[in-house]
């Protein structure tokens, strides 16, 4: 495909072949290089991958308009609207969690997390990107949020290291070709949201979503290490995340949305798809998963009766 070739249909931005095409690309991207002999046609390269993903952002942004849409641009009421989407979002109260909890085996598990290692930026990466240029009080609330990801100067604290650790233990190798494409999306929309300074308000509302939704997973998910036999030290990530996330999202919505709504009131809507943009992702990967680890199987296995 050429830089001016006919777009790929919507669907296809959605095919794993396309998610493992953006997945392989921004592995590349992302990783600290020295200067190339062959820059320009780099440079070329980077331009045909920059369209594909824009094509692909676009599809996942035409999803979730109209939804977004319904969102109001009064600042406290936008953000009470945003607060319920823990209940109402996307893939909120999956049944895949409970089972995760209760049930999954360590095998089971185990490919759990080769999915979800997919992603080539960590939350602290996205962040950094996601910050470039914010207005100062949302800027500060994404540095102090940033400055617990590493944290807070202290190596043995940073958030990126300790679920690497869950994955040595687990023996995790995740691989782009073993990792389902939703998975790959939910990563290269949240990789794309955070590069893109035109997805900029996109990607704070996508941040705010994970903040928002990952307490509940987070202890669901601990409560399976630790049912499985992993240490407090081992499934620390999780246990961590499970309350201090609450906490991170009360400040990321009074701190960063809530001033960047009152600024410029058209902001709530680019924020409002960016965060159900997310949800979408995730929603789509629990399917995924569910179809993987239970077949063709509606209620959990041996689980139906737990809500």
């Amino acid at each position: 495909m050429t830089r001016r070739q006919a777009a790929p249909a919507a669907q296809e931005c959605f095919s794993d072949e396309f998610q493992r095409d953006l997945a392989r690309w921004n592995r590349t991207r992302l990783e600290p290089q020295f200067p190339d002999q062959d820059w320009r046609g780099t440079i070329d390269s980077d331009a045909r991958m920059l369209q594909l993903e824009g094509e692909f952002l676009e599809a996942l942004r035409a999803q979730v308009q109209a939804e977004a849409a319904r969102a109001p641009t009064d600042p406290e009421a936008f953000i009470a609207w945003f607060e319920r989407l823990i209940e109402t979002g996307p893939g909120q109260g999956d049944p895949l969690f409970p089972w995760i909890a209760e049930r999954a085996t360590r095998d089971e598990i185990r490919w759990f997390f080769e999915q979800e290692a997919a992603g080539e930026a960590g939350f602290d990466d996205l962040v950094a990107y996601t910050q470039v240029k914010l207005p100062d009080q949302a800027k500060l609330e994404l540095a102090r949020n940033y400055w617990d990801e590493m944290g807070r100067g202290n190596a043995k604290g940073m958030h990126g290291p300790m679920l690497h650790k869950i994955s040595d233990v687990l023996e995790v190798r995740p691989t782009i070709e073993g990792t389902v494409g939703e998975s790959l999306a939910l990563a290269n929309a949240m990789t794309g949201m955070a590069t893109s300074r035109r997805y900029a308000w996109h990607s704070v509302g996508a941040l705010g979503a994970i903040e928002l939704t990952a307490p509940g997973r987070s202890a669901a998910v601990a409560q399976g290490l630790r049912r499985i036999g992993l240490s407090g030290k081992e499934r620390h990530y999780f246990d961590l995340h499970a309350v201090l996330d609450v906490k991170h999202s009360e400040a990321w919505n009074q701190e960063a949305l809530l001033p960047l709504v009152r600024e410029d009131p058209r902001r709530a809507m680019a924020i409002a798809e960016g965060a159900l943009m997310r949800l979408t992702c995730g929603k789509r990967c629990f399917d995924r998963y569910r179809k993987h680890l239970w077949g063709a199987q509606v209620a959990p296995p041996q689980l139906a009766l737990l809500n």
